[in-house]
């Protein structure tokens, strides 16, 4: 299938298509920049919601349930559940696809797995692209659930619209959380799994901890859902529609959309150009002596690195 072809199915919400341009993205292909400049002029109209949280929290199961409320919202639904860490182990993310088998028939329902296999800047980078792609084919609203809480699973989630930090009782308590940087990334907190004994500490630890810092813009609520039997997450649901409604009234929906394209665009500039440094000292054994025996400095180096690569 051709770029153009995939492109054109996507647009034309053909599932073959947009399964067919994800995995373009996770290999990171040469066809991407096409693939890209295709598919951006279709973009901006689905609500983003990132799903984080510390394994075994049930991010899986409220992803489910969401799902199902959109779709009885009549909303068109897609969902990214990504492994920034690894290629190779999907155990979870295989979970992920048997749990929401009951939406498996739905036309109006896509879920994908996905890993960084190829792209440079590993999955913060290849995620704005598939969400993109699922945007471009028409979906009212694209979850992206990761699967930890490591950096690079909190700048993924935080380039959402929303995002949901999922706790749980009996796995690690608010502090924890906070020494992860989750705390200025939330826009809301879910303590699952309710109804289980702890869940209303984590909650009154995560409400006092939050009232400690500034005074934010929007203050994220801590709200409390067993998932598992939908208890509170039409609740949710409502708290994901008020703040989006939030964003766009206040102007924060645009600027934060700028903020993360600009970002990206930056984050993929690094990487390209790092990409040609690179190959630059792998091709230049004599400026690589010259640094060893000490006849050339760092930033010299670097000097003369950007000077060859500056056009004109």
């Amino acid at each position: 299938m051709e770029v153009d072809e995939v492109v054109a199915g996507v647009i034309a919400r053909a599932p073959r298509a947009i399964a067919r341009a994800i995995s373009l993205v996770e290999d990171g292909d040469d066809a991407l920049p096409a693939l890209s400049a295709g598919v951006f002029p279709h973009t901006g109209t689905a609500a983003t919601v990132g799903l984080t949280g510390a394994p075994g929290v049930g991010k899986s199961t409220i992803a489910t349930a969401l799902v199902r409320t959109a779709r009885a919202a009549g909303r068109r639904v897609a969902v990214l559940a990504i492994d920034p860490t690894s290629p190779y182990t999907g155990g979870a993310l295989l979970g992920d696809r048997v749990r929401m088998q009951e939406h498996a028939t739905d036309p109006d329902v896509f879920i994908r797995s996905m890993a960084t296999r190829g792209h440079l800047g590993g999955m913060a980078l290849a995620s704005p692209e598939a969400v993109r792609i699922l945007d471009a084919a028409g979906f009212d609203l694209v979850i992206v659930e990761t699967v930890g809480v490591g950096q690079a699973e909190i700048d993924v989630a935080a380039a959402t619209d929303t995002t949901l930090v999922v706790l749980a009782p009996g796995l690690g308590d608010a502090i924890q959380m906070a020494k992860a940087g989750i705390l200025e990334v939330a826009d809301l907190f879910v303590v699952n799994k309710a109804d289980r004994e702890g869940a209303a500490e984590v909650q009154r630890e995560l409400k006092q901890m939050l009232h400690l810092g500034a005074a934010r813009p929007w203050d994220p609520p801590v709200l409390a859902t067993a998932a598992s039997d939908g208890t509170g997450i039409e609740e949710l649901w409502a708290e994901i529609e008020r703040h989006h409604a939030w964003l766009a009234c206040t102007g924060a929906l645009a600027r934060d959309r700028e903020a993360a394209v600009v970002h990206e665009v930056r984050a993929l500039a690094a990487e390209r150009l790092a990409s040609s440094v690179a190959a630059e000292l792998t091709g230049d054994e004599a400026l690589r002596a010259q640094l060893r025996d000490r006849e050339l400095d760092p930033y010299a180096a670097v000097d003369e690195l950007i000077r060859r690569l500056r056009p004109g």
